[in-house]
């Protein structure tokens, strides 16, 4: 976690008037409570478990070498798609990924819809407030990279959108 992060979230935790606060990665466990105390635990070293060195068996005389094996034809690479000419949509917070403003309602946007800047195209769940994120553009979405009920990271791309 950076600076930029942490900050962020201390500041969302103020503005919210949140008590307590505890995030958990792979890697750390962050607990922030009110009142200026901050705790911060290093995930465990993963154990290595290191195979037994085995006494080598007696070699027999060498044999003669095999011819070698023609190598495999390489595999032709996936073109990756040009992403440069869309502007990423990326989630401002940590949280819940919503496409709809309910579970039976339609989603606000779909691939290849026509959106306005300042639309709403998801809602980002967090401490049980609903977050509404808007489009920075007008465009068309292209993709939508999150599926609905996904947690989503901070920063994490969420739609890619073709500027009109």
């Amino acid at each position: 976690m950076n600076a930029k992060e942490l900050k962020s979230i201390l500041q969302a935790l103020q503005e919210h008037e949140v008590a307590e606060l505890t995030l958990e990665t792979p890697d750390y466990k962050l607990t922030v409570r009110r009142g200026g105390e901050i705790q911060y635990v290093a995930a465990p070293a993963p154990v290595v478990i290191q195979p037994q060195a085995v006494a080598p068996a007696p070699t027999p005389a060498p044999a003669p070498a095999p011819a070698p094996a023609p190598a495999p034809a390489p595999k032709p690479e996936t073109p990756k798609e040009d992403t440069s000419k869309y502007v990423e949509v990326k989630a401002p917070i940590v949280g819940t990924f919503y496409r709809a403003p309910s579970p039976d309602a339609e989603p606000f946007v779909k691939e290849g819809d026509m959106v306005k800047k300042g639309q709403v195209l998801c809602i980002i769940e967090a401490m049980k407030l609903m977050n509404e994120i808007e489009s920075e553009v007008s465009g068309v979405v292209r993709k939508i990279l999150v599926s609905n009920g996904e947690p989503v990271e901070y920063g994490q791309t969420l739609f890619l959108i073709e500027p009109a």
